[in-house]
């Protein structure tokens, strides 16, 4: 019998373990740790974010679903990975801390013969002095902080209904967050809600970014085909911006939060205010803090993790100058080259290198996006992890034949604002590859008949329908996996 546990059940981790369980019999044996009780559709929290939908229409419960599917589910934190196992346990073994009703104060062991490591990641409010619910602002991360965020946001919105006047702040909390595209679908619908109240000659909202150009979106930006003409994200993002009255600051980075006012360093090295009355901003990623341990109980976090806490995997990582990165050096199999039983999907994964050149601040603070690696392209490396681990329990295969290179993966991004079939719009924009292939498109870095953007009413619909696609996936129901990922 195989052991396999995964660590984590969002998008990568829970499509990992529905195609396990769905592939492998029943003699070998599904595990996943995770310490969340219920699995969230992300993407849909700005609706969350802005009151027209909530927890029960972005999340339910795991342990159902995992039961009627044959797969055991630990409600607990990862701590420890021990792939050699110790003196102790002889076989490879993580250490967990019990959540939730079975919450434990000593840690305990569960074996594996190969572990998927799709914790995503901890989001780091911290790294920015007031940042998030804990502080002075608000974010849409997880379902509970998009309820937060909406409670917010009708405050304001009541004061501008009394005639006060009311400043939004959206965007990035961070110098090096990602993430700008929730974000950035999240002032659309403050924007939208504002509008629909008719309260504009009261709202001020402003966009603050990281982003060297807007549209960056931590890929590098794009240039796309829209209307049979190629055009740059920055365009195609600053006219959505103008459309909807939004004023932007770009190439900041915040560097501190107050009650109603951020600090922040642009490019330039200057240190600027901007006041607010209701801010959403997203926060930098690190990694889960998982600690690992040979056989001996040495510390070799470092064999298993960059510093920013996100595992190593087939990448290359040899240091060389950002203009002398290829897409090859982006990682296939997102399999961990030194203990090869172990992989880590989604955003688990350390990146070679940024996508976005990197920029810094006369001071040396760096102020750009790091590489997103969420939504579509998680659920891909989450079934492809899954598909390899299969072969090598079920026909003893090694190669990984099964791969999904960020160089060589499409993704598509709806930035849909309203909510409804009448009174929605979204700026929809797919890219293929997400990270640029300059060797194979030398002028553009990729193939402009898969790369394109166009807004409208039809690509609010997609988003709509998207995401009653994607939580039936999630919930396995009857061929749930006819669905791509």
């Amino acid at each position: 019998m195989a052991k396999v546990v995964i660590l984590g059940a969002g998008i990568a981790g829970h499509t990992a373990a529905l195609y396990l369980r769905k592939k492998l019999g029943t003699e070998h044996k599904v595990t996943v740790v995770s310490p969340n009780s219920k699995y969230q559709w992300i993407p849909s929290n700005i609706w969350v974010g802005i009151g027209q939908m909530t927890e029960k229409h972005v999340a339910f419960p795991l342990a159902p679903v995992y039961k009627k599917q044959g797969i055991e589910y630990i409600q607990a934190k990862a701590i420890s990975i021990h792939p050699e196992g110790n003196q102790t346990t002889p076989t490879a073994f993580i250490t967990v801390q019990k959540t939730g009703k079975e919450e434990s104060m000593a840690p305990e062991i569960v074996e594996y013969d190969y572990l998927v490591n799709a914790t995503g990641p901890k989001l780091n409010f911290d790294a920015t002095p007031g940042l998030g619910p804990a502080g002075f602002t608000q974010s849409v991360c997880t379902y509970q902080h998009a309820e937060e965020a909406w409670e917010g946001l009708q405050k304001s919105l009541k004061k501008m209904e009394q005639g006060e006047k009311q400043i939004f702040l959206i965007g990035t909390g961070h110098p090096t967050a990602t993430c700008q595209g929730a974000a950035f679908e999240y002032a659309l619908n403050v924007a939208f809600e504002i509008n629909k109240r008719k309260l504009n000659h009261l709202a001020e909202i402003v966009w603050i970014t990281n982003e060297y150009e807007l549209g960056d979106f931590g890929m590098g930006g794009a240039f796309i085909k829209k209307g049979g003409y190629i055009t740059s994200t920055r365009t195609f993002t600053e006219s959505i911006l103008s459309e909807y009255g939004i004023r932007w600051i770009k190439r900041a980075g915040i560097v501190k939060v107050e009650e109603k006012q951020v600090t922040y360093i642009t490019l330039d090295g200057k240190t600027q205010n901007q006041s607010f009355d209701f801010a959403m901003l997203i926060p930098a990623f690190a990694g889960a803090g998982i600690k690992a341990f040979d056989k001996t109980d040495a510390d070799i976090t470092s064999v298993l993790f960059a510093p920013s806490g996100f595992m190593k995997v087939d990448a290359n990582y040899d240091a060389k100058d950002f203009e002398n990165w290829a897409a090859s050096d982006w990682p296939s199999r997102y399999q961990n080259t030194t203990y090869d039983n172990i992989y880590a999907p989604g955003i688990a994964f350390a990146p070679p290198h940024p996508i976005s050149k990197p920029m810094k601040t006369p001071d040396g603070v760096a102020i750009f996006p790091s590489p997103p690696r969420t939504g579509m392209p998680s659920g891909v490396m989450g079934k492809v992890v899954a598909l390899n681990i299969v072969d090598r329990i079920k026909h003893g295969i090694t190669t990984g034949k099964h791969q999904a290179s960020m160089a060589k993966m499409g993704a598509a991004c709806i930035i849909s604002s309203g909510y409804g079939l009448k009174d929605g719009m979204a700026a929809t924009m797919t890219v293929f590859p997400v990270v640029p292939d300059f060797e194979k498109y030398p002028k553009w870095g990729r193939d402009h008949n898969y790369t394109m953007g166009e807004p409208g009413l039809a690509g609010h619909w997609i988003k709509l329908l998207l995401h009653v696609m994607f939580i039936y996936k999630a919930k396995a129901k009857p061929f749930w996996y006819l669905i791509p990922e």
